[in-house]
C-alpha cells in the first residue's frame, strides 16, 4: 500500500437483533478465513460483560479492553494472538458491572486504536446483541456492517429492527447479511428475500446477501470443544458454505484499503460530539 490514505483497514461491526443467532461464531470463523487467504485480521470483542471470543477458541485472555482504560494499558499490551495467526482483544466476561464509557475513555481509546488501522487489513467489531448508546457508535463509524440472522421470524423481525435502527442515522452504510442456521440453501435463500424486501419496502435500502450456512451439529460440536468448526472439519457443509461467502466476499471487495473521506476515527470521533 502507497500512500497514507490507502493505510487503513476495513472496519466492519458485526451485528445481530437477538442473542443466540451465531454472530460471534460467525465473525470467529469468518475471520479465520480471511487468515487462510492471507489477510491479517483483528477481532475486538465489544460485548462487554457477555464476551466470548476467547472462550470459542478455549483460550483465557491475559487482558480485555476494559483493563485498557481501567489500568491504562497500551493497546499492544491487550491484543492476544492465536496459533493461526488471529489477533483479538477481549471484551472481558462476567463483570459486576456494565462498562460504561464516558468522554475521557473514549478519548483514550480513539489514541490507542489510531495506531492499529495501518496493521491490519481488517478490524471486525463483534458487538452485543441489539444496540446500547456506547455501542451504536462504533457500528455507526465502521465501513460495512455484517447482520447475523436465523429464518426464524423473531429472529429476522429483531434484524430488522436492528437495521433500521442503524440506517436512520448511517443511510449510506453498507449492510450485508448472513442468513445462518437455515435447514435448506432453498429456506436460507426464501427467508434473504424476504428480509431483502422488507428493508426495501420500508427504508429504501438495498442490503447486499453475504450467505447462507446450514444447521450443522458440527457447529455445537466445536463450540464445546472450545474449537472454530472451520478448523474442527473443515470438510463439513458448513465450513466449504464458509469458505465460499469468504472467496465471493473478498472477490467483491475491489475497494479493500481504498476507500475515500472520512475514517473509522474520523466517523468515530463526530457520531461522540453528537451524542
Amino acid at each position: 500500500m502507497n500512500g497514507e490514505e490507502l493505510d487503513k483497514a476495513k472496519t466492519i461491526a458485526v451485528i445481530s437483533g437477538k442473542g443466540g443467532v451465531g454472530k460471534s461464531n460467525i465473525t470467529l470463523n469468518f475471520a479465520l478465513s480471511l487468515i487462510k487467504q492471507e489477510k491479517s485480521v483483528l477481532v475486538v470483542d465489544l460485548d462487554i460483560g457477555m464476551g466470548n471470543i476467547d472462550i470459542m477458541l478455549g483460550l483465557q485472555a491475559q487482558h480485555s479492553i476494559v483493563d485498557m482504560y481501567e489500568q491504562q494499558l497500551e493497546i499492544d499490551q491487550i491484543i492476544e494472538r492465536t496459533e493461526q495467526g488471529l489477533a483479538y482483544i477481549a471484551a472481558g466476561s462476567g463483570l459486576s458491572q456494565i462498562f460504561h464509557m464516558d468522554e475521557a475513555k473514549f478519548s483514550y481509546f480513539l489514541d490507542q486504536f489510531e495506531s492499529l488501522m495501518r496493521d491490519y487489513d481488517y478490524i471486525f467489531f463483534d458487538m452485543g446483541a441489539g444496540a446500547t448508546k456506547d455501542s451504536l457508535f462504533y457500528i455507526l463509524a465502521a465501513d460495512e456492517c455484517f447482520v447475523v440472522t436465523t429464518p426464524e421470524p423473531t429472529a429476522m423481525m429483531d434484524a430488522y429492527a436492528m437495521i433500521k435502527h442503524v440506517h436512520l442515522r448511517n443511510p449510506s452504510l453498507p449492510f450485508f447479511v448472513m442468513m445462518n442456521r437455515a435447514e435448506t440453501i432453498k429456506e436460507g435463500k426464501k427467508a434473504m428475500q424476504r428480509i431483502e424486501k422488507v428493508v426495501n419496502q420500508f427504508l429504501n435500502k438495498k442490503i447486499i446477501p453475504l450467505g447462507i450456512l446450514t444447521y450443522d451439529k458440527l457447529v455445537s460440536r466445536a463450540v464445546i470443544r472450545q474449537t472454530p468448526f472451520i478448523e474442527l472439519n473443515p470438510y463439513a457443509d458448513v465450513s466449504k458454505q464458509l469458505k465460499s461467502i469468504v472467496d465471493q466476499y473478498l472477490a467483491g471487495d475491489i475497494n479493500l484499503n481504498k476507500q475515500k473521506g472520512q475514517t473509522f476515527i474520523s466517523k468515530l470521533k463526530s457520531f461522540i460530539k453528537e451524542r
